[in-house]
């Protein structure tokens, strides 16, 4: 098994000794699928709005980026259902990459579908390919360019760094800014 490297934060709410040991402890459970000579980085930031407990786990398991969030009334439920989520989401991954690299496995391979079965089958796909001229801009500018298009997201050439970002609303309205590392 690899190792986990763990780092956690709160936002309105002590990390109590008994709190950290837990999230520890939920948190190596993910050990399990990282290979001997790799190493595994976990954000865990936990949270509480209006009473509600909230954590959410960001995994960086050799590039592949999981995220996990749990909201209840309890923070030691919330972090199961941000590590289950995450358990989740790796597995289905583990199984798509063995499925694109072994095959069907004997049992899941039946007579071919008809082109109608096929349509109705849903696989994602890239079905649309978008190309534009990146803008130098700062972040508040694409935040607004962003917000006049009605999107999400907004990809945008940073005025100051030169480098392609990204700005994104989230889900508690506010909006988020992805920088490359160098």
């Amino acid at each position: 098994m690899g190792t986990i490297r763990i780092n956690i934060s709160s936002k309105n709410l002590e990390i109590t000794q008994a709190l950290r040991e837990y999230v520890e402890k939920k948190t190596t459970k993910i050990e399990k699928y990282i290979n001997d000579n790799q190493t595994a980085t976990a954000e865990v930031m936990l949270r509480t709005e209006r009473g509600v407990h909230i954590a959410e786990v960001t995994m960086n398991l050799s590039g592949i980026i999981l995220r996990g969030e749990g909201k209840t009334s309890d923070m030691y439920t919330s972090i199961d259902a941000a590590v289950n989520r995450i358990e989740r989401q790796f597995n289905k991954y583990k199984t798509k990459i063995s499925r694109k690299i072994h095959g069907p496995k004997l049992g899941e391979v039946s007579v071919p579908p008809t082109a109608k079965e096929a349509e109705a089958e849903f696989s994602p796909r890239i079905v649309r390919t978008k190309r534009f001229a990146l803008k130098p801009m700062d972040s508040e500018e694409a935040v607004l360019q962003m917000e006049l298009l009605s999107h999400d997201f907004f990809v945008f050439r940073n005025a100051h760094s030169g480098d392609v970002n990204v700005v994104y609303k989230r889900r508690d309205g506010n909006f988020g800014l992805i920088e490359p590392e160098h």
